[in-house]
């Protein structure tokens, strides 16, 4: 399964860590949570990060970054019947004992989760402490940047 992160260039070397997640919680996950957030393509990565943006500001120093989660390994996935009915809604927090519940039972590398952003895509959640982590390949980043009509 291939996989896209955008970051800023000046994180790119801590992309593939859950650092970030740990440090600054998300929709899936708890301050001191190793997580890693991808996205099932560029373009829905693209998407994700667009909506975290800081108010009309383009950014300038994007990279994406592509990786793969190879065949052999299962990829868990969290089903829309599942989740409460608010679970789109910004500053969600009641998600997030999924993806604590999921790094800690460590049962699968990888775990598929709907997009807030795009309805019908999905996200990937990476566990960077499961054992079969270091078997995901990351490429490395190239400079990313969204088209100036998106700025007006």
């Amino acid at each position: 399964m291939r996989f896209w992160r955008i970051c800023a260039n000046r994180y790119a070397s801590e992309a593939a860590t859950g650092e970030g997640a740990a440090l600054y919680p998300g929709r899936w996950n708890s301050r001191g949570i190793w997580v890693v957030y991808a996205s099932t393509s560029l373009a829905l990565a693209a998407i994700e990060t667009f909506v975290n943006l800081k108010a009309k500001t383009q950014p300038t120093d994007l990279v994406s970054i592509e990786g793969e989660v190879p065949d052999k390994l299962e990829v868990g996935r969290i089903e829309l019947n599942r989740l409460p009915p608010s679970w789109q809604q910004p500053r969600e927090t009641s998600l997030r004992h999924f993806g604590d519940d999921w790094i800690r039972a460590a049962q699968t590398v990888a775990l598929l989760v709907p997009s807030a952003a795009i309805g019908g895509e999905w996200n990937v959640l990476l566990n960077p402490h499961h054992p079969d982590f270091k078997k995901i390949k990351f490429a490395k980043p190239v400079p990313f940047e969204f088209d100036e009509r998106m700025f007006p």
